[in-house]
């Protein structure tokens, strides 16, 4: 069953939340992260992406790095925009995008768990990827990032949700530039927090890594490396828990740079021997339902659907992006592994269909593909077998917030 526990977290003052609070590191690069911190000073992203704050030639994976992370962090704890809770406790945070709401329970998780298969993952990792975390964690000494985790509806666990909701004040209420609404309250109450630790421990069987992977695999390792170093805070890592009926799954499009020596007219025919296509019109064809496609190639948006003897049935063999990999991107294209062949990119749905128009007009890609979102159901099942999706299968949104909630290891 799941182990989860309360933490003192390291936390900004009510009145900088929305100054600290700062967008996932690995959702921006080095560029885009030093534009979104300029002129704010209390920007987490001094912390979560710190070269920001050295020569731009600087090699973001150097010790100097990690050292300019660790160094940051303590300048926040003293110039007092981060403290240490005084006692142990769990958060609730509430998010809001476009007037859907979902709420997860932030807490640290146990790394035995995560080694024993209590929590379950449905991605493969790299392994240069998990290092950098590995750096960061080591070295700044605390975990920074967020894992996303999802569980089977409780309702048990709902209710008390939703009454410490209805009667306790926030400490952080603020909707940031992107409109986003983020909405935390602490529980500080020892009856409740032994409450929420005994339903998991009792009533939840499993948790499922929806997104972070790497920060995932990245606290096992640390805490594995550390050894007989290890203190008890190595021992559980930082996770927010969401239940599955309130999540929001967004389409993971690709990219590719070229038709492999086709031209258009003979790619298209040979689309046609797995698929009914259809030339749908210049205006951008999103699909409404599984094993359906949508191409944009020379400008036109194609309908793709899947016909019979396509795909299996299977966990993974279902899945439209197992679909597309096969029939499409492997069998016409070449693309035998997407997470490492470079003529292939990902765009995920939070940027929409016009970012695939845009880079196939400007001539950077050769096409684009829009698939229909993974499904929590889909996600469950997969990771119940103990198979893996294709990379990047899975877009959530919205995103948690770093800066708000951190994790130390080193108590």
């Amino acid at each position: 069953m799941a182990i989860i526990k309360p933490f003192k977290a390291l936390r900004p003052h009510a009145q900088l939340a929305k100054q600290v609070a700062s967008r996932p590191y690995d959702v921006l690069n080095s560029a885009e992260a030093k534009l979104e911190a300029q002129g704010n000073h209390s920007s987490f992203l001094h912390i979560t992406k710190s070269e920001i704050d050295l020569a731009d030639t600087t090699d973001i994976h150097s010790a100097l790095v990690y050292e300019q992370a660790k160094d940051n962090l303590a300048a926040f704890i003293t110039r007092d925009i981060l403290f240490r809770e005084s006692k142990e406790c769990y958060y609730i945070y509430q998010l809001i995008m476009d007037g859907r709401s979902q709420t997860g329970l932030v807490c640290v998780s146990s790394v035995d768990d995560y080694d024993n298969g209590i929590i379950k993952k449905h991605e493969f990792t790299r392994p240069e990827k998990e290092q950098d975390r590995i750096n960061h964690i080591r070295v700044s000494g605390a975990q920074t990032g967020n894992v996303f985790l999802a569980y089977r509806t409780n309702h048990a666990v709902d209710a008390l949700i939703d009454k410490w909701k209805s009667t306790k004040s926030p400490v952080y209420d603020f909707t940031a530039d992107d409109g986003i609404q983020h909405t935390v309250w602490i529980v500080n109450d020892d009856t409740v927090t032994e409450q929420i630790t005994h339903l998991f421990e009792k009533e939840v069987a499993c948790t499922y890594i929806a997104d972070g992977h790497h920060r995932a695999a990245s606290a096992a390792k640390v805490r594995r490396a550390l050894g007989a170093e290890a203190k008890e805070g190595a021992d559980y890592f930082l996770t927010t828990l969401f239940p599955s009926n309130q999540l929001y799954i967004m389409d993971y499009n690709r990219l590719v740079k070229d038709l492999n020596g086709h031209t258009p007219k003979t790619f298209i025919k040979e689309l046609g021997k797995q698929f009914t296509v259809e030339l749908v019109s210049k205006q951008a064809y999103r699909p409404e339902a599984l094993h359906t496609f949508g191409l944009y190639l020379e400008h036109n948006w194609y309908k793709l659907s899947s016909k019979p003897g396509s795909f299996s049935n299977d966990p993974i063999g279902v899945l439209d992006i197992t679909i597309l990999q096969n029939n499409v991107l492997d069998k016409l294209l070449g693309i035998k592994d997407q997470r490492t062949d470079k003529r292939i990119d990902f765009v995920g749905g939070i940027r929409g269909l016009g970012e695939l128009e845009k880079r196939v007009d400007s001539g950077e890609m050769a096409m684009a593909f829009s698939l229909y979102p993974v499904s929590i159901n889909q996600l469950f099942d997969i990771a119940d077998s103990g198979n893996v999706m294709p990379p990047k299968s899975t877009w959530f949104e919205p995103k948690l917030r770093d800066g708000l909630l951190t994790h130390l290891i080193y108590e």
